[in-house]
């Protein structure tokens, strides 16, 4: 028995999301309707939006017949116009995970500049204007807001055939990094999510060549792909109170491969 009088011990902030905004690009398949999920799992209106409709329809119907709520939002993010045109009609979002991205992965002497519009103008090019239309609305709003970028581990490190990606994936811890500074005085928090390699339908057809799959189990020290399960704790991490205080900064989900 502990003879003592009790004292005050602080709450832990709450990873709650209920009454908030979020939209998620990229959200038809994959991690992006992973991470939709996991947000309004957490209580959050979810947008969910991508180039598909059918596609995010599918998501948005799938989150609300789990007890969610959730809505498609057809949206070209490389369509700088269009963006601004689409967004300027929606509320003011309290999150943004900009989560669409794509990968041209071959060999340096390959790359085209097709494939460089391709990769740059989406996952940064898209990332860029997106953020900064979503975060335009936050401080007019006066949101304390949280901007939430998926990078990669190769935002952090480099990997050969992947220059494209690797490239793009830098610049956007670099934005994110700037942003945090200059929006920081409003409120608004600005993080990368940078996970390993995850089974996903963008993945996948590489990580079915074995000799590839093996170099890549050999690079993450826990032993395994990732899953987008994985990476649901942390963007509900990331959009809440819970780190009311992160900003600037990468969460990397990589099973250790950035350790060594």
């Amino acid at each position: 028995m502990i003879d003592a009088a009790p004292i005050s011990l602080p709450a832990t902030p709450s990873f709650r999301l209920d009454g908030r905004r979020a939209l998620v690009t990229g959200a038809g398949r994959g991690i992006g309707a992973a991470l939709a999920s996991a947000l309004a799992e957490a209580g959050a209106e979810v947008m969910v939006a991508a180039r598909t409709t059918t596609e995010i329809q599918a998501v948005a119907a799938s989150i609300v017949a789990q007890g969610g709520r959730a809505a498609a939002l057809t949206l070209d993010v490389t369509d700088v116009a269009g963006v601004r045109e689409i967004l300027a009609a929606q509320p003011a979002f309290d999150i943004l995970v900009s989560n669409a991205g794509s990968n041209r992965p071959k060999p340096l002497s390959e790359v085209t500049e097709n494939d460089y519009r391709a990769v740059v103008d989406l996952n940064l090019k898209g990332s860029f204007f997106v953020s900064q239309t979503v975060a335009e609305r936050m401080a007019e709003n006066g949101i304390l807001g949280s901007i939430i970028f998926m990078s990669s581990q190769m935002g952090h490190v480099g990997a050969p055939e992947r220059t494209l990606y690797c490239a793009s994936k830098h610049a956007v811890e670099g934005l994110t990094k700037a942003m945090a500074l200059e929006l920081g005085p409003r409120g608004i928090r600005v993080n990368t999510i940078a996970p390993t390699f995850i089974e996903t339908p963008m993945t996948r057809p590489f990580l079915q060549n074995p000799v590839f799959a093996q170099s890549v189990l050999a690079k993450i020290r826990l032993g395994r792909l990732g899953r987008v399960e994985d990476l649901m704790g942390a963007v509900v991490y990331l959009a809440s109170d819970a780190s009311a205080l992160v900003t600037g900064t990468s969460l990397v989900v990589d099973g250790g491969w950035t350790a060594g």
